[in-house]
Order: C-alpha cells, then structure tokens, then sequence
C-alpha cells in the first residue's frame, strides 16, 4: 500500500529515475559523497532537513506522503481540539486536506471492490458526505 509503509529512500531513488538526474548532480546540491546519496536511498526515513533539501533538488513535496498517510491512518483525536489550540503557538490545521492523489486512493479502493463505502468511513474517519461528493464527480 502507496502510503501505509513508507520508505522515503525508495520514493526519491525513483523520482531522481524519473528526472534522470545524475548523481553528481544530487552530490554537488546536497555537498556530500555517492555513498551518502546510495545511503539516502537505502534509507526508510531521514532527517527533515535533508528531506526538504531533497524535495527542492527533485521538485516533489516528500512531506505530503506523510501527511497523506496521517489523514488515512491516524484515528479522530478524543481530545476537545479548541481548548488545545488556545495554549499552543504550534499551528493548528482545522480541515484535512484531501489532495488528488488521496481522493483516487479512495475511489480506486470502492471501484475494485476491496472495500466498501461504509468500510471508507470507518477505516479513513471520511465524513459520509464528502465521499459521495467525491463518487458524483468521479
């Protein structure tokens, strides 16, 4: 499953595939060695930082996998969520945000049959609406 394991290494050795980016290229950006870059890709997690510098160099947003990954398999918080954000300075995003590639996710699963729509509902924590919007405009 795309966004249930994910191995970060493996996700930018194939979109540096795909961009047909050479290795000295990656090396000069990232001022490090081949062995560093093969270590990057054998890698399932690395620092943020190198990861954002990555998502520059190869113009792919690496962070949406996590935070897709967060919308499909996180549970609903139990906690009142607006007695939370009056004490913190840390941002508080009140909406998922589903992108493209999780609304296809979604859909690709109900058209094959692996799951159905009260399935979607309980396992995504989608509201019952939004996922019929998405169906009528599929």
């Amino acid at each position: 499953m795309l966004y249930k394991d994910i191995h970060i290494g493996q996700f930018i050795k194939e979109r540096v595939n795909d961009m047909e980016i050479t290795v000295d290229r990656i090396c000069n950006f990232l001022n490090k060695d081949e062995d560093f870059v093969e270590n990057i890709y054998n890698s399932k997690s690395i620092d943020t930082d190198l990861l954002l510098r990555c998502s520059k160099l190869l113009e792919y947003d690496f962070f949406r996998l996590y935070s897709t990954h967060l919308i499909l398999y996180s549970p609903p918080s139990a906690i009142n969520k607006s007695a939370k954000t009056k004490t913190s300075t840390i941002p508080y995003f009140r909406k998922n945000i589903y992108t493209q590639e999780i609304k296809n996710f979604i859909i690709g699963k109900i058209i094959s049959g692996e799951m159905t729509h009260n399935e979607i509902i309980k396992e995504y924590s989608i509201p019952k609406s939004t996922l019929h919007r998405w169906l009528q405009k599929k």
